[in-house]
C-alpha cells in the first residue's frame, strides 16, 4: 500500500494526537512514533505539524504538557485533559459520518 499524503489528511493531525494520548501520557517524538507505528508506516506525521499541533492543543486546554526528564533526557511529556477527550470523541464521530459520506460518493 502507498504512503498516504499528508494533504490528505490535513486537519486531523489534531485527533490523532489526541488519539494517541488515549491511552496514557506521552512526549513529543513518542507521540509520532505511535502515529506511525499505529499506521504501518503509511502515514508519518511530520515534526513542524506535531509541534504545531502540540501548541493549538494545550491552547484549546485539550492537553497539557510539562517537562519531565526520562533517563538524562529533558522532554515534555503531554497529557490528554477531560475537555481533550471530549473533543476526541466529538471528532471521531464526524469523521465517521465523513466516511461515509465520501463512500457513498465516490463509489
Amino acid at each position: 500500500m502507498k504512503v498516504i499524503s499528508s494533504d490528505l489528511l490535513r486537519g486531523h493531525i489534531d485527533t490523532f494526537v489526541l488519539s494517541a494520548l488515549m491511552d496514557g501520557t506521552k512526549y513529543g517524538n513518542e507521540i509520532r512514533k505511535y502515529i506511525s507505528q499505529k499506521t504501518n508506516n503509511l502515514y508519518i506525521p511530520n515534526e513542524q505539524s506535531l509541534y504545531s499541533a502540540y501548541h493549538r492543543l494545550e491552547d484549546m486546554e485539550c492537553i497539557r504538557g510539562y517537562w519531565g526528564e526520562n533517563v538524562g533526557a529533558t522532554r515534555k511529556y503531554y497529557t490528554i485533559t477531560d475537555k481533550g477527550r471530549q473533543v476526541y470523541e466529538i471528532n471521531k464521530r464526524e469523521w465517521e459520518n465523513a466516511k461515509r459520506l465520501i463512500d457513498i460518493l465516490i463509489k
